[in-house]
């Protein structure tokens, strides 16, 4: 059991949704990430049991990836909050701007929301009665922020350091940089006193060390060939949309690689086109394994967890 400080809650999502981060004081209540659409009704439950009474002030969103920022729009419907971005996405977010957003990009939905206010890189912000630094943590995604508590030597990493790993390095299936923004953003964790990591993903932890030396190596690994990204994000958004449709047919996921950009770059890096159908299906085979989350009947494919 991780001993946080008392105005800290973290709710531990399962598959799809990210992490929620909610911080409460005398003074107002607030929620970092907000998971996906598909569980914005679960977020909106675990919000109200928290709060009781009290309604949500704040939404703060460290990226805007569908599984942090899926429910932002129902959070908003259900209180009068302030939502605050990182900066760099605020034009994209006011005229909501498909080609520019991630959401379809990756075979992914996320109801339209709107923002009050920004984060930038540097300031400070307090929540639950704490002093947060907003750190920049470009990688992963370009525009991706972290908040870190010096007092408490706390960081919400977001998804630029789990216990094993981080995030898919998106920008490099573009062909922009992203390796070296990911390792810098390792190097910059590592120069924080830090004891506790509460990961975008997975439960926080405190073996900071360890796990920084497991993200250097993985990203020197993934640095060493970058079609070990393309496959792992290919990877990634299929088992994503599995889990979120439940279930469908072979031909629907090769039509996804077409129609999403961010699966037709990381198939491209992988394979010739005319032979996607036998990527996908080699990928899908991968997945379906014992203890894997995908399973194969025929043509169907379907994901075993919720």
């Amino acid at each position: 059991m991780i001993d946080l400080p008392a105005s800290i809650r973290v709710f531990e999502r399962g598959w799809l949704s990210s992490n929620n981060v909610l911080l409460v004081d005398d003074r107002r209540t607030a929620l970092v990430d907000t998971g996906y659409a598909t569980h914005a009704p679960q977020t909106v439950a675990l919000v109200q049991h928290a709060l009781g009474a009290r309604a949500l002030d704040y939404i703060v969103n460290t990226h805007l990836h569908s599984d942090h920022c899926g429910g932002n729009a129902l959070l908003q419907q259900t209180w009068r909050c302030e939502t605050l971005i990182p900066v760099a996405e605020a034009d994209t977010v006011r005229r909501w701007d498909e080609s520019r957003l991630t959401f379809r990009a990756t075979g992914q939905f996320c109801e339209p929301f709107s923002a009050t206010g920004t984060l930038t890189p540097g300031i400070h912000i307090e929540l639950g009665a704490l002093d947060w630094q907003v750190l920049g943590a470009p990688g992963h995604d370009p525009d991706s922020l972290m908040l870190y508590c010096a007092e408490e030597r706390v960081l919400i990493s977001a998804d630029a350091l789990w216990e094993n790993g981080f995030g898919v390095i998106f920008p490099e299936l573009d062909g922009d940089s992203g390796f070296a923004e990911q390792h810098a953003v390792l190097e910059l964790i590592a120069s924080l006193d830090v004891a506790t990591v509460i990961p975008g993903h997975g439960a926080p932890f405190v073996h900071v060390k360890q796990a920084l030396e497991r993200a250097f190596s993985r990203v020197a690994w993934l640095r060493a060939d970058p079609a070990r990204n393309a496959k792992n994000a290919l990877k990634v958004l299929l088992v994503f949309r599995l889990l979120d449709v439940r279930a469908t047919h072979f031909d629907a996921l090769t039509d996804m690689l077409e129609n999403a950009s961010a699966m037709r770059a990381a198939a491209s890096m992988l394979a010739p086109r005319n032979t996607w159908p036998k990527l996908v299906r080699q990928i899908i085979e991968d997945l379906a394994g014992e203890a894997g989350p995908l399973r194969i009947d025929g043509e169907r494919v379907s994901a075993r967890v919720a």
